[in-house]
């Protein structure tokens, strides 16, 4: 039995020793059936996420990690990976000396289970000095393996661990991945790797293009080679190259031709990860296809086929050609350009029957049909859905502009359609054009072009950083449908969680926030929200536990946690400056922007030197009247014993007569400057008095001053969240 003075601040502490091991280069590629196009950029995150993890969980150093991938392929290129693993010496603290030993000193048998349990000899284990008095400590050192051995173990766990919104199991081993897993390829510094992933054993090998490779098998050296011989056999395998590749393509057709790409970020993805030899070709359909709305038109070409639409650059008008990406180069692509087109007109052709068919019946007739479409099973029907949202917009409508009896009937007739379109062919075809859909065929019908485009934006915005309306009647549709979705599901109990959010609730809060903000509609919210519920409650659906008011709060709530992101995302508010304002404000007027507008008034002055200090004096002040106990009577001046008292009961009465006008007024920059004004005072108070003086009523006195300091700061936020550098 050693003895060894020292200290151990934890029960298992490592150091390491090791001197910088070699390294070598990781090649490993997951040949598949085609992937969705959807699954590899997440796939491909994640998986450089887990090797990085890996990495630094078996102490394998490494350099840098890059991921490339296509529909058949997904590769993970590790440079600098070290051969082996760092050697740790492990250090664990076991019983006290006087547990361990006898009054003969022989081991006890906590000493002998202890070191059957760190699987060392009893002799071996050491007897230090800590704080706490001398104990047993088991010291190992715990030699690295060769990286070879790791990932022989780990790679497959690696593979297996990636999921995806859809997996299937196809073989024995019960893996289950996206699509099939057909090959494995794993080098490391060259040599193949005796990895077994998915029942399939790696090897140096990997595959070319389907078509243009010819389907040989194709021997690999490294990452460089890997590149190059897939390249020579029809394979891309860089996503960033092909996006690169596609856009110049598509830039040369267009100067070519005189047309104007239609831009869209989610198309040239998926043409992305659909290829791994991207070839872009111009094709056409009839010209009598654009008189159906161009959006018809673009839609089919893009959900249907992930073609780009065109439009002419002298008109801005839709073309009747597109591009298509196909996954092949020839010199010939004619073959293929036509069969793109034969597809599209095919499409485009039941796109006009539903246009067609869906014209011959008026969205007034066809809004009667909602009664038999379920909103949700515990919500009810479209129907009941859509006369709330009308009788909200109208409440909306005549609150935010009382007196405008043109505009509650634009809104009132748009809410009566609003939903209609959700029965039309071309809506059943493509959902996302529901409300555009609408808005055409209230045109159709006759409606005004008011109520059409209010039909139209009802949707809007639809990202947070989405086109909003432009409408009065579409700004007062949106909220109008948004609002009365949260209030419905929150009635019912069903409250976004974590990440679960199935009826896009959230989204839904942040349209209404960018709406009332960006649309700078100052409003109390607070009834609307109230409304909101009692049309859901009368429609009769079984609520939630809720009282009126934890109802009301709940959402209010909800729809200030979005007004955080909002103002984090898009003005780069302090989440501190943030709170400061939302905290108090659940209990007040639901005023988005005045919210904002104090929050931007407030992060300014939090950048001006005097600011720091005169909210540690207040803090000084919040935190005495927070935790003494006192009468909490009104201040009386004949108790001041201090011309300072007096000072600052006047400064208080002046500042607030101040900052009411400024608050009064909106000028919320003034009303943060009546409150450093009384910096002074509130200093010259601290230095000069004793607050907890040996006389209980002048004691008490002073606290109810400092409770007027208090208060005049709270009426604007509340400043104890605010955090002060350095405190």
């Amino acid at each position: 039995m050693r003895k060894q003075t020292g200290r151990s601040g934890a029960k298992l502490k490592k150091t390491v020793r090791a001197s910088v091991p070699a390294v070598a280069q990781l090649l490993l590629e997951i040949g598949v059936e085609e992937l969705p196009y959807h699954f590899i950029v997440p796939a491909l995150a994640s998986l450089k996420e887990s090797a990085e993890r890996l990495f630094r969980d078996q102490r394998l150093g490494f350099h840098s990690i890059r991921t490339l991938g296509t529909p058949r392929r997904l590769t993970l290129v590790v440079e600098g990976l070290a051969t082996g693993q760092t050697s740790i010496v492990k250090e664990a603290m076991g019983p006290s000396k006087t547990v361990a030993f006898d009054q003969a000193g022989q081991p006890t048998r906590a000493a002998m289970g202890f070191a059957a349990g760190q699987a060392v000899a009893v002799q071996d284990l050491q007897v230090r000095q800590t704080p706490k008095g001398e104990y047993l400590f088991a010291v190992k050192q715990e030699k690295g393996q060769p990286a070879t051995a790791v990932l022989n173990d780990a790679l497959p766990r690696l593979v297996s661990a990636l999921t995806f919104p859809k997996a299937m199991k196809w073989n024995e081993t019960g893996v289950r991945f996206a699509r099939p897993v057909r090959w494995v390829l794993a080098l490391y510094g060259g040599a193949v790797l005796a990895v077994e992933a998915a029942g399939v054993k790696a090897s140096d090998r990997t595959k070319g293009h389907r078509v243009l490779g010819g389907g040989k098998w194709l021997p690999v050296r490294d990452a460089a080679s890997y590149v190059t011989t897939l390249e020579r056999q029809g394979v891309i395998v860089d996503p960033q190259r092909r996006r690169q590749l596609i856009q110049e393509q598509i830039a040369a057709i267009c100067s070519e031709t005189g047309f104007q790409l239609n831009e869209d970020g989610a198309l040239l993805d998926q043409a992305v990860y659909t290829t791994e030899q991207p070839g872009s070709i111009i094709g056409s359909f009839k010209e009598a296809y654009l008189d159906v709305p161009e959006e018809i038109l673009i839609t089919s070409m893009k959900e249907h086929q992930g073609f780009f639409s065109l439009r002419h650059k002298q008109t801005g008008k839709l073309g009747a050609h597109f591009i298509a990406v196909a996954n092949n180069r020839v010199k010939d692509m004619s073959l293929i350009r036509e069969g793109n087109e034969r597809v599209l007109a095919a499409r485009l052709a039941d796109a006009k029957f539903f246009f067609d068919e869906d014209r011959k019946m008026k969205l007034a007739d066809r809004g009667k049909k909602l009664a038999g479409v379920t909103f949700h099973q515990k919500l009810g029907t479209m129907e009941q859905k859509q006369e709330r949202v009308k009788k909200l917009a109208g409440f909306i409508a005549a609150h935010l502009y009382p007196g405008q009896d043109e505009l509650q009937q634009v809104c009132d007739r748009a809410a009566s359609l609003s939903k209609a379109d959700l029965l039309t062919g071309i809506v059943g075809e493509f959902p996302e054009l529901q409300g555009i859909m609408g808005g055409e065929y209230a045109l159709h019908d006759g409606e005004s072009t008011a109520v059409a485009q209010a039909i139209r934006e009802q949707y809007l915005p639809k990202a947070i950083e989405g086109e909003l309306p432009k409408s009065l009647a579409g700004q007062i549709l949106s909220l109008a449908d948004r609002l009365d979705s949260i209030a419905a599901f929150f009635h019912v109990g069903i409250v976004p969680t974590g990440s679960e959010d199935p009826f896009a609730l959230r989204r839904h809060a942040t349209a209404i926030v960018r709406i009332m903000l960006e649309g700078n509609l100052r409003t109390d919210m607070g009834p609307w929200i109230e409304h909101a519920r009692t049309l859901v409650s009368d429609h009769g659906f079984k609520g939630a536990l809720d009282s009126e008011q934890q109802g009301r709060r709940r959402i209010v709530e909800f729809l200030f946690e979005r007004v955080r992101h909002y103002s984090r995302v898009m003005h780069l508010l302090r989440d501190d400056v943030i709170e400061a304002v939302l905290k108090p404000a659940h209990d007040k007027a639901v005023d988005l922007v005045d919210l904002a507008h104090t929050m931007k008034a407030l992060e300014t002055m939090t950048r001006k030197p005097e600011f720091d200090p005169l909210i540690v004096g207040f803090k000084r002040a919040h935190r005495l009247v927070e935790k003494e106990q006192w009468n909490r009577d009104p201040v009386d001046a004949a108790q001041f014993q201090h011309a300072v008292e007096s000072a600052l009961q006047q400064a208080i009465i002046d500042e607030r007569s101040r900052m009411a006008a400024a608050m009064n007024t909106g000028d919320y920059s003034q009303a943060l400057e009546a409150l450093v004004r009384l910096k002074p005072a509130i200093d010259a108070f601290f230095t000069a008095v004793m607050v907890n003086a040996d006389d209980k009523a002048v004691r008490n006195n002073r606290l109810s001053l400092l409770k007027e300091v208090d208060d005049l700061f709270m009426a604007f936020a509340d400043f104890s969240q605010i955090v002060v550098q350095g405190s």
